[in-house]
């Protein structure tokens, strides 16, 4: 059980005090000790103080993965700050929208991210933009919004330089503003990352963030297959909660993250090999990207084991039945340990061990809520969240099975199908690299079960593929279409998971070709 400290600056002062020259964060620009990410941290934070930045302020953070996220968001949460990190993937229209439905009143960003302009950047999202004056922005599509810092040396006349803002409290003050942070504080807005609606904001407490992050470390010991001290390369962008999660994580324990602010196979191996990481997170797709990679059979992954010889997909470490374990969601955090659970049927009654049905959480490991939702828009009457999640449990085992998302589900004939249980199952064959199903349109079945399989080597035998498959499922499961691709050739969406949608697109458009 986790008591004290339920606050992130209590959280990193413990660390600090425990292993403050250990390593906590490394990118292939350089590395932050925990001493070093509290001493920046608490220099950025005592001229955000000076500045009128704190409790309750709504600060938006522009950075990619690297050490500036980390220290900017140490600093924000260390005076009581609601950080909202926004995509570095989102285009001008999406960073204008986030800005506006977070309420934003500060934005911080470098000169550049990812090879971009920001400035350029930020006034095709911001008409108007280039004509205001620092400090002192009004801006009818971002009304809240009054400071653009800029912590590289800019000429716009609307941007703060952080240079220029040499003013600062004193250290004494810093303390004392810590001390009023409460684990009630919100601490962080992270928007989901949906693509047909304006993404949803989850708000979480400091003493959430705290509690459900506090069993990532020994998670990440039992998905590598090492114990050693966990030198993890966190492929999941810091500004969702895959990547919240490991920089909360190793505020826990003495972990060190390897990051990337762009996903590169070659540079995330040699991250890997030159600190001898124990381990990679991160979607499959990326995963098969690192192992498709040419110089990967030479590399020096002694510490990784599971990195060459586990499964693509770490949700499926020691899975008894072909489902993976559920990664957990942005609603809760990241983990599940401090929740509440219910797993219902339709009619919402509790199914029994071994029997799917909708995931319902609650609790103290729950999020505050949604952004400008009440209460009773996310919540029923009883306190629960009806995730859409089909799930379950087996007996003795805390563990939760993801069977998929109601919407996810192939309905064949009248039949239920999980993409993901027929993916296990295929993607456990021999030969095969890498499998995506999804459901086509049928004039009879209503939708028939596609397979869009990677081989692992030339000339794939797909009829060996069919009668092997059949072994392992029931008949209204086995695909009833094949298609031969290569890993190039699966589209993912920006967050690294699978584009389903597109894939299906490529399918349908007949630009992968259907096997007989």
């Amino acid at each position: 059980m986790v008591t004290s400290p339920l606050t992130v600056p209590a959280l990193l002062a413990a660390r600090v005090r425990a292993c403050a020259p250990d390593t906590y964060v490394v990118s292939p620009a350089g590395a932050l000790t925990y001493r070093e990410a509290d001493a920046r941290s608490a220099d950025i934070a005592r001229r955000l103080l000076a500045a009128g930045i704190g409790k309750g302020s709504r600060v938006g953070l522009f950075f990619p993965n690297d050490l500036d996220w980390v220290t900017w968001w140490l600093a924000l949460s260390r005076i009581g700050a609601l950080v909202i990190p926004l995509s570095t993937l989102y285009a001008p229209a999406e960073i204008a929208k986030v800005l506006r439905l977070a309420d934003i009143g500060t934005l911080i960003a470098p000169g550049q991210v990812l090879g971009t302009d920001v400035a350029t950047r930020l006034e095709t999202a911001l008409p108007g933009l280039a004509g205001q004056v620092r400090d002192a922005l009004v801006l009818p599509g971002a009304p809240y919004l009054r400071r653009i810092v800029l912590t590289e040396d800019s000429e716009s006349g609307w941007a703060t330089r952080f240079g220029a803002m040499t003013a600062q409290v004193p250290g004494a003050i810093l303390a004392a503003v810590e001390a009023e942070v409460s684990p009630a504080d919100l601490a962080i807005m992270v928007h989901t990352s949906g693509s047909t609606a304006d993404p949803k904001g989850v708000l979480h407490t400091h003493g959430t963030l705290v509690r459900q992050t506090s069993t990532w470390p020994a998670a990440i010991r039992a998905v590598t297959g090492s114990e050693a001290r966990p030198r993890i390369l966190c492929a999941m962008p810091f500004f969702w909660v895959g990547g919240l999660l490991a920089a909360m994580g190793a505020l826990h324990e003495s972990i060190t993250l390897l990051v990337l602010p762009r996903l590169d196979p070659g540079t995330a191996l040699d991250l890997i090999e030159q600190q001898h990481g124990t381990g990679l997170i991160g979607w499959p797709a990326f995963t098969q990207r690192v192992r498709d990679h040419p110089s990967f059979a030479g590399r020096d992954l002694s510490g990784a084991p599971m990195l060459r010889d586990g499964p693509l997909d770490i949700a499926m470490t020691d899975v008894p039945d072909g489902f993976p374990v559920h990664r957990t969601m942005s609603e809760t955090a990241g983990g599940f340990a401090y929740t509440d659970i219910a797993i219902v049927d339709d009619d919402g009654a509790a199914v029994p061990d071994g029997v799917v049905g909708e995931l319902l959480i609650r609790g103290v490991g729950v999020m505050a809520g949604y952004n400008k939702r009440e209460r009773a828009e996310v919540f029923d009457v009883d306190g629960w969240y009806h995730t859409g999640d089909r799930v379950y449990r087996r007996a003795d085992d805390p563990r939760l099975f993801y069977v998929g998302r109601t919407t996810d589900l192939i309905k064949s004939g009248g039949a239920n199908v999980s993409p993901l249980e027929v993916e296990a199952v295929i993607s456990a064959l021999p030969g095969i690299a890498q499998c995506v199903v999804i459901g086509v349109a049928h004039p009879e079945r209503g939708e028939e079960v596609c397979a869009v399989v990677v081989p692992a080597g030339p000339d794939p035998d797909v009829d060996e593929i069919r009668r092997l498959t059949r072994e392992h499922l029931s008949v209204y499961k086995v695909p009833t279409r094949w298609v031969i691709a290569t890993g190039a050739q699966i589209p993912t969406l920006p967050s690294g998971k699978f584009d389903r949608k597109a894939l299906l697109g490529m399918v349908i458009d007949g630009v992968l070709h259907t096997q007989s």
